[in-house]
């Protein structure tokens, strides 16, 4: 490693804690597997796994800088604008605020999406190989889908297809289907002015942070790198666990 990267490793500090918000759609009970996700909606939580941990396919400076540094960021002003905005972390889930979204500021909009969206991106991911998702989450995706790689292409287009910053997600819609789907910025399907709204299985982050000192503008090289490393356990778990 260059003395320059080795200075920048060491400019760079874990900063602190972490949480998944999972919200409910009108058609699925509440998220709850603790094998997965911590307690503590609007705070941030360790990485699973290293910085190091998914290499060859996101490198560890990236995930550092990623994570103690944009992540970090999102979380410190969520408590800000909660407090400023008079939020009740105690009586109120970071999904009851997305859900109402259009009732706060932009700076909550951007901060309360960021800090979930990148919560639960974290434990999406896994050091590879991944592996094909089976059981209820594979079957409903061969069904909405024909097949995995048609599911894949489908997903890997909303990806690529968003222009500038966002994110591309697999979700279950009201109606208990499955759609693939994009957001801009740090907004996802779980708010009110979302677009497509449903409930994220799968997300990736597809902002410029996540992928540029390894890929640069090489954002399909990403996308496509990106499938060994999904944690389809952790995807199948929410699916299951929303599903009636």
């Amino acid at each position: 490693m260059s003395k320059t990267s080795t200075n920048r490793r060491q400019f760079l500090k874990q900063t602190g804690k972490a949480s998944i918000a999972i919200a409910a759609m009108p058609l699925v009970s509440s998220f709850t597997s603790k094998n997965y996700f911590a307690n503590g909606d609007f705070q941030q939580q360790p990485l699973p796994y290293s910085y190091t941990a998914l290499e060859p396919y996101i490198d560890a400076m990236t995930m550092e800088i990623h994570y103690t540094k944009h992540a970090a960021t999102y979380a410190k002003n969520l408590a800000d604008a909660c407090l400023a905005e008079k939020v009740d972390t105690t009586q109120n889930t970071l999904a009851d605020v997305l859900k109402n979204i259009s009732k706060y500021s932009a700076k909550m909009r951007n901060n309360a999406g960021g800090h979930y969206n990148h919560e639960l991106f974290w434990q999406l991911m896994k050091p590879a190989p991944s592996i094909t998702p089976t059981g209820s989450l594979g079957d409903a995706i061969n069904k909405s889908f024909g097949n995995f790689a048609e599911f894949q292409k489908a997903f890997g287009e909303a990806a690529k297809a968003r222009f500038g910053s966002g994110w591309a997600w697999l979700i279950i819609k009201a109606d208990g289907n499955l759609a693939v789907t994009s957001t801009p910025n740090q907004d996802n399907p779980l708010m009110d002015i979302a677009e497509i709204k449903g409930f994220p299985i799968l997300g990736l982050d597809v902002w410029e942070h996540a992928y540029y000192l390894k890929y640069q503008n090489k954002r399909p090289d990403y996308i496509n790198n990106w499938w060994n490393i999904v944690n389809w356990e952790v995807a199948q778990a929410r699916y299951a666990s929303v599903i009636k």
